[in-house]
């Protein structure tokens, strides 16, 4: 175990500059993505953007709400701007979908970035003294705690599902029932926690290589 987080801390510190710079281009090109994925579902390009007070707003949550428990969730669900489709066929308009971004949200895409960045640094070192079970289980972990961690980290709503901006709303527009994506709504905490558990198993596996390397050497 030592021997693994000696390793994991040793490569954090030879990329550490790389790590920052992967992890905030792979946070752009996620939401980036979701975006892409709005326009291209609904045809149409945004024509509004919001942007929120988000330390203010905050600061209201905190002093407005007795439950230290609400407070962190309600402060984790908080937008800092919106991006989206307004739709003046009703009148004054109606928000038919909209990209949120949230900072609590953007920092767990970018420390999701950072965990495939720090694995892949550390898979990089000579594996062919290992077996391909071992390469295999840490990408398949990785993989899958990744795309778990994604799909929980969705900040995006859809007039169809209450226009509430939720992780669900992707499974919506994937073509599962809405009724049946806003019950699985609460959860995408859970969700999210087995995706960064499944990525540090990953990368605990990957440094077992290193390990494994070292007592060839």
């Amino acid at each position: 175990m030592t021997s693994r987080l000696n390793t994991i801390w040793q490569t954090i510190k030879t990329h550490y500059w790389k790590c920052i710079l992967f992890s905030i281009a792979f946070t752009v090109f996620y939401y980036a993505l979701l975006m892409l994925s709005l326009i291209v579902r609904f045809q149409d390009l945004p024509n509004y953007i919001n942007t929120y007070d988000w330390l203010e707003n905050l600061k209201t949550i905190v002093i407005s709400t007795p439950s230290l428990k609400d407070t962190l969730l309600i402060m984790k669900g908080e937008w800092v701007m919106e991006i989206g489709f307004m739709n003046y066929d009703y009148g004054a308009g109606i928000s038919e979908w909209s990209l949120f971004l949230a900072p609590v949200k953007m920092l767990g895409v970018f420390t999701l970035g950072a965990l495939l960045t720090i694995n892949y640094f550390v898979f990089k070192k000579n594996t062919r003294c290992y077996s391909l079970l071992r390469r295999r289980s840490s990408s398949v972990t990785a993989g899958f705690g990744a795309a778990f961690v994604s799909l929980a980290s969705i900040t995006m709503s859809w007039v169809v599902c209450c226009s509430t901006p939720t992780w669900v709303v992707g499974l919506a527009m994937m073509g599962l029932g809405v009724s049946t994506s806003l019950w699985l709504e609460p959860l995408g905490l859970l969700v999210s926690l087995i995706g960064f558990v499944l990525l540090i198993i990953a990368l605990f596996i990957a440094a077992g290589r290193s390990e494994q390397r070292s007592e060839f050497l």
